[in-house]
């Protein structure tokens, strides 16, 4: 074994799991929108965001807001205090009101803001959600509205109240107009439109956004590439996520994001240290992932109820989000193939492949977990 080629390789892998850090830590999230309707025919909506992205301009065509042309400027907005934040935020909300998207049949409707709150300065390096809450009134005669947040607002999650009915909530990609929603009596999505949002939020959550999933994956795949020691490891790790994600969504189980990320940054290190160690699969391996699975699925959990998804649409939205995660990884599997897999039988595959990638991982998966425990 070659050990300065090793390093040579590994010093490399680094610097692109550095920079691929760096995109989930200043990943651009959706906006969240809470749309309540009023018997009296007024509306309040509440919108989680991220304030310094907007006013900066940084919308979801940046996976990263370092690569923003903007980014020196969201940076020092990220480190004004609440109060100059807000004060900022004033200055541009008339342009983001009135180019928000929500349209009431053409009808022209006054939004105000009746409050805005902004965390205090914490850690840097993530983003701090503001809630902003604004006020309006339906104009008269009119029974439906649609939404279009601009793209260069980036994508949004919109949850519609309405008296006496069940939540309703819809995903929408960065510029998307929707179809007609009744003010009233919410009309009924088709479940495969439905489907369809659930599964894009699961895959997209992977890719590109899922950076410690698809390590995790990749730390799977680099052990051996025949496909049975493979099925075995993504099968127990698909059956255990699936198990927690319904048990979290439905309440059963409900960890601190604090506990779970960074046993999750801890699951990458075991992965990929053993395969640094062992060279084939051994049985206790399948537990292991099937336990570290339980943990990702709590994480993909807070995804499903960070957007509200309604009672009526856990099973479906369940079902679903697995379906685009599983793409995902199953996307993941099949480009780590295309990029090395042709290599899998070379006497020097796991010399110059597995081993130095899974020291690249282990390494990133350490980083993470002392990032996650103590800040």
């Amino acid at each position: 074994m070659n050990l300065i080629r090793i390093c040579y390789q590994t010093g490399f892998l680094l610097i692109a799991l550095i920079l691929a850090q760096s995109v989930q830590a200043h990943e651009v999230r959706p906006s969240i929108f809470t749309l309540k309707f009023q018997s009296d025919r007024s509306f309040t909506l509440s919108v989680d965001t991220n304030a310094e992205a907007l006013i900066a301009g940084i919308g979801s065509e940046h996976e990263d807001t370092d690569d923003a042309p903007t980014a020196t400027v969201y940076k020092q907005l990220r480190a004004l205090s609440a109060v100059k934040l807000e004060g900022q935020f004033n200055n541009f909300a008339p342009r983001w009101i009135a180019e928000m998207g929500l349209d009431f049949q053409g009808s022209q409707v006054d939004m105000r803001i009746v409050s805005i709150n902004i965390p205090p300065v914490g850690d840097l390096e993530l983003a701090r959600d503001s809630v902003v809450e604004l006020t309006g009134n339906v104009p008269i005669g009119v029974d439906n509205f649609n939404w279009a947040y601009p793209e260069k607002f980036g994508s949004s999650v919109l949850r519609i109240e309405r008296p006496d009915q069940e939540l309703q909530a819809q995903f929408f990609n960065a510029g998307a107009r929707s179809e007609a929603f009744a003010i009233g009596v919410a009309q009924p999505r088709s479940w495969t439109a439905k489907f369809v949002d659930y599964a894009t939020i699961g895959f997209t959550h992977i890719l590109p956004k899922g950076l410690d999933h698809i390590l995790f994956v990749l730390g799977l795949f680099l052990l051996n590439t025949n496909w049975r020691p493979l099925l075995v490891q993504v099968t127990a790790f698909t059956l255990a996520h699936s198990v927690t994600l319904a048990m979290g969504l439905y309440g059963v189980v409900n960890l601190s994001p604090a506990i779970v990320e960074p046993l999750i940054a801890l699951s990458i290190v075991y992965v990929a240290v053993e395969n640094i160690f062992t060279n084939r699969l051994h049985a206790w391996r399948p537990v292991v992932v099937f336990l570290f699975g339980l943990l990702h699925g709590l994480g993909f959990a807070g995804i499903l109820t960070e957007i509200g998804l309604p009672r009526s649409d856990f099973l479906l939205g369940l079902v679903a989000f697995n379906v685009g995660v599983e793409l995902g990884q199953l996307t993941v599997i099949a480009l780590a193939f295309l990029v090395v897999g042709w290599f899998a039988q070379a006497a020097w595959y796991r010399s110059r492949i597995t081993i130095p990638l899974s020291v690249g991982i282990a390494v990133m998966g350490g980083w993470w977990f002392v990032e996650r425990s103590l800040f």
